[in-house]
């Protein structure tokens, strides 16, 4: 089946990220949200990502506006009803993520395909919510969606081989370069590898062993890394690098590497969650 239109559920960072890279090439799209400012916040990136675009000359005033045409903002979730595939992106969350998917199972047809951005969340306990395991996969992007290139494929137990290949080509056809993980294991390929990063070096700088600052400057200079990583949690949230941890500690068979710092926590709890907000490491 050609994918022609497209849903996406949260018009948060990644949402909205993926919402404009499938109008981009000429995907006709309905992005959703729980309420309206939240929608009118995706479009308002939307907007600014491809003004900036046009500054620098990537495309032209009309091509930015009939990109922005292809994109409706809405709340009502009925809207989604005729679309040919759907990205849930709302938070991590695995419970609100089962809701959605089980209203999504029950409003769209039988063929379409529900794709789920999920950073490390099993995508077989979210395809359980369905009636439809077979067409549920995952689609994991990556912060900032226009401009990281790499999208994980995710099986869960029952995906099939159709669901994977059809997934895998639109990713592709949106300019993506893509990898199957082959077996549903929390946090994938690269959140297995980069959490553990993550945490090593918040403990460096918990024990006093060095700076913020320098860590990221080693890293940056020693292991030819473009952002170091306290750089990249401020990015793409404090809050994310959390609640992975928690997650692959708990399904992982709680392993001492997976435990988050205690200045991790400390940092969450007290509201420093990055996103470039000027809350953060720095």
């Amino acid at each position: 089946m050609p994918i022609k239109k497209i849903g996406v559920v949260g018009a948060g960072t990644m949402g909205n990220g993926i919402a404009q890279i499938a109008a981009q090439i000429g995907c006709d799209v309905v992005m959703t949200d729980i309420e309206m400012r939240f929608v009118e916040a995706g479009m308002k990136k939307i907007q600014g990502f491809l003004a900036r675009s046009v500054e620098k000359g990537k495309m032209d005033a009309k091509e930015k506006d009939a990109v922005l045409g292809r994109i409706k903002g809405t709340v009502d979730m009925a809207d989604l009803k005729d679309v040919d595939l759907i990205v849930e992106a709302v938070i991590e969350d695995l419970d609100l993520k089962k809701t959605v998917f089980k209203e999504l199972d029950e409003l769209c047809r039988p063929e379409v395909i529900l794709a789920t951005n999920t950073s490390s969340m099993s995508i077989t306990e979210i395809a359980a919510s369905t009636n439809r395991p077979d067409k549920v996969c995952g689609m994991h992007f990556f912060n900032p969606v226009p401009l990281m290139r790499l999208v994980e494929i995710i099986r869960g137990y029952a995906t099939s081989d159709e669901t994977i290949k059809t997934t895998t080509e639109f990713a592709q056809k949106l300019g993506k370069i893509t990898v199957e993980v082959k077996k549903d294991s929390p946090g994938f390929i690269v959140n297995r590898i980069m959490i553990p990063h993550m945490l090593e070096a918040i403990k460096i700088v918990e024990e006093g062993i060095a700076s913020i600052e320098d860590v990221d400057t080693a890293v940056k200079n020693g292991l030819n890394y473009p952002m170091g990583p306290f750089e990249l949690m401020d990015l793409t949230g404090i809050d994310i690098a959390y609640f992975v941890s928690e997650y692959l500690y708990k399904e992982l068979n709680k392993e001492n590497k997976w435990v988050s710092p205690n200045l991790l926590k400390t940092m969450v709890r007290a509201g420093n969650l990055g996103k470039k907000t000027g809350r953060g490491w720095y």
